[in-house]
C-alpha cells in the first residue's frame, strides 16, 4: 500500500487504509502492508511532535478501537495485514507494526529497534521476532532498521523467508541498492513499503515488482517463498569468525588485518 498519510489525523488515515484494503480484497491479496506509522501519519517526524503530544495518537494493542478495526477488517476479508502505528505499552511509546492473520488474530507486534533523531521520542524495541504463517516464517523491520545488515540477517537466520519493511524516510536510488543487497545477501524476499514507493526484492537481489508516485496506490505481486533457499550465502557462512559483530563499542584496534599472523 502506497500513499502519503496526514500527520495527527488517525481517522482520515484509517479511512484511507480501509479504502485500499477493499481494493486489495478485490484483487485477491493475501497480505497487505502499510507504510511506517500509517495511522498517525508518522507524527513523530513533525517538528511540533514530542513525547507528550505523541501520546494523543498512540495506540494500546489491547484497547485501541482502530487496531480492533484492523483485526475486524483482516477477518472480514480473510487477509493478513501488517499495519503501522505509534504504539504504547506500559506507558512507553513505540514505533510499531502489527501483523494480523486471516482470522483477525494478532500474530505479533514489532517495535522498531534502531532509533535516530526524531525517533528518540520512542523506546527502542528489545527483539527481532519472526512469526510462523501459512506462507512461511515472516519478520518485520521498520525503516532505518534496514541500514544495519545484522537486522535482516538476524531475521533470516530465524527462518524468515519474507521480511516486511514498513518505511517513511529515504526512498532514493541508494535505498533501492541497499534493499537489493539485503535480499541478495540473505537469499530472501523483502517488501519495502513507503508512502511514495513500494517494491519487492527477490532472493537474487532483483526488483521483483515496483510502484512509484505520490497518489495512493496498491502494488500487487505474487511471490513464491520456496525460492528463498538456505544454500549459498546462508549455508556457507563462517559464524566462528564473526564474534566481534556481537560486541559493543567502536574499538577500531580490534580485528585489524595486521593482528592476524595469517594475513
Amino acid at each position: 500500500m502506497r500513499g502519503v498519510p496526514q500527520k495527527w489525523q488517525p481517522e482520515t488515515n484509517f479511512a484511507a487504509f480501509v479504502g485500499m484494503l477493499e481494493v486489495a480484497a478485490a484483487e485477491g491479496v493475501d497480505l497487505m502492508v502499510t507504510p511506517e506509522c500509517w495511522l498517525d501519519g508518522y507524527a513523530a517526524a513533525d517538528k511540533e511532535s514530542g513525547p507528550v503530544r505523541l501520546r494523543d495518537v498512540a495506540q494500546e494493542p489491547g484497547a485501541s478501537s482502530y487496531l480492533q478495526s484492523v483485526a475486524g477488517k483482516a477477518r472480514e476479508h480473510a487477509m493478513y495485514v501488517c499495519f503501522g502505528f505509534t504504539g504504547m505499552v506500559g506507558g512507553k511509546l513505540y514505533n510499531a507494526a502489527g501483523l494480523w492473520n486471516r482470522d483477525g488474530c494478532l500474530v505479533g507486534v514489532y517495535h522498531k529497534t534502531h532509533l535516530q533523531s526524531h525517533d528518540l521520542q520512542f523506546t527502542p524495541g528489545g527483539g527481532l521476532p519472526v512469526w510462523s504463517t501459512e506462507f512461511g516464517p515472516i519478520g518485520i523491520m521498520i525503516c532505518a532498521d534496514r541500514r544495519w545488515p545484522e537486522t535482516a540477517r538476524t531475521l533470516r537466520l530465524q527462518g524468515a523467508r519474507l521480511i516486511l519493511n514498513p518505511s517513511y524516510g529515504m526512498c532514493h536510488d541508494e535505498n533501492e541498492c541497499w534493499m537489493r543487497t539485503r535480499g541478495y545477501e540473505n537469499q530472501c524476499f523483502i517488501a519495502f513499503v513507503h508512502p511514495r514507493v513500494g517494491f519487492v526484492v527477490d532472493p537474487r537481489g532483483r526488483i521483483h515488482a515496483n510502484e512509484e508516485g505520490d497518489r495512493p496506490a496498491l502494488l500487487v505481486c505474487d511471490v513464491d517463498l520456496s525460492d528463498a533457499r538456505d544454500d549459498n550465502h546462508i549455508r556457507d557462512r563462517r559464524p566462528e569468525l564473526y564474534g566481534i559483530i556481537g560486541q559493543c563499542g567502536t574499538d577500531t584496534e580490534r580485528g585489524r588485518p595486521e593482528d592476524d599472523p595469517q594475513t
